[in-house]
């Protein structure tokens, strides 16, 4: 990667488990870990959509007996308990998003034989990957993680304000949040932080000033010392 010159700002944006992004990807994830690990042969392309009050589950599957019956029906409530128990973990008990309470609809199905057979190995052809993508991104030395320091400096805000909440400490945090952070780079390397901007859901017993300063220590831990913006 070429490495840009001079003095420029540099933004990256990240959001908590909580986002509802977040919740659809953990909810896709654990139905996913639940097929593999009844078969790690299992295949799985599901997608997950979330608001008010429901979770719909949907996409096409191979599995064992154990989740699939003979007619290419999944079998819904196995699914239901993965996703409601994922929905638990981040934390969400509220009256317009509750685990327990939140209408849930599963919308799997067999997998189309055309695409089994585009996937399926015979004889020499290459094994395709059926309609599926594939992500790729980059690596970088700003940080231990070796991530851009702008992604990793917001991820890890969300992580330490995520661990209080999940601990009980911070008890007026909700599990919906975002995090900006802009650095200041010269000749390609982070010198400073210009802004953070963090927005989180919260409880109505707090106002805006209550939550910037619950938020205020988290951002501090994160940044390099020296580097909070005035």
């Amino acid at each position: 990667m070429t490495v840009r010159k001079g003095d420029y700002l540099f933004t990256s944006e990240s959001v908590s488990e909580g986002h509802p992004d977040k919740v659809a990807d953990r909810v896709s994830d654990s139905v996913v870990d639940l097929f593999l690990a009844a078969d790690p042969y299992a295949r799985i392309a599901c997608e997950t959509m979330v608001t008010t009050q429901r979770i719909i589950v949907a996409g096409e599957v191979r599995g064992p007996k154990s989740l699939v019956e003979k007619n290419g029906k999944v079998k819904a409530a196995k699914v239901e308990a993965v996703a409601r128990k994922a929905i638990k973990d981040i934390g969400y008990e509220q009256k317009g998003f509750h685990w327990k309470t939140a209408k849930f609809a599963c919308h799997l199905h067999a997998q189309s034989a055309d695409i089994a057979q585009g996937v399926d190995a015979a004889g020499n052809k290459d094994e395709g990957a059926g309609d599926q993508g594939i992500m790729f991104g980059y690596a970088s030395n700003e940080t231990a993680e070796l991530m851009p320091a702008t992604l990793q400096y917001s991820h890890n805000i969300l992580k330490l304000m995520a661990d209080g909440r999940h601990s009980g400490k911070e008890k007026y945090l909700e599990p919906d949040a975002k995090s900006q952070v802009t650095l200041r780079y010269v000749n390609g390397k982070p010198v400073g932080c210009t802004a953070v901007v963090v927005s989180t859901q919260h409880s109505a017993k707090v106002d805006q000033d209550d939550v910037r300063e619950i938020v205020r220590p988290y951002v501090k831990k994160v940044l390099p010392d020296g580097w909070f913006p005035d």
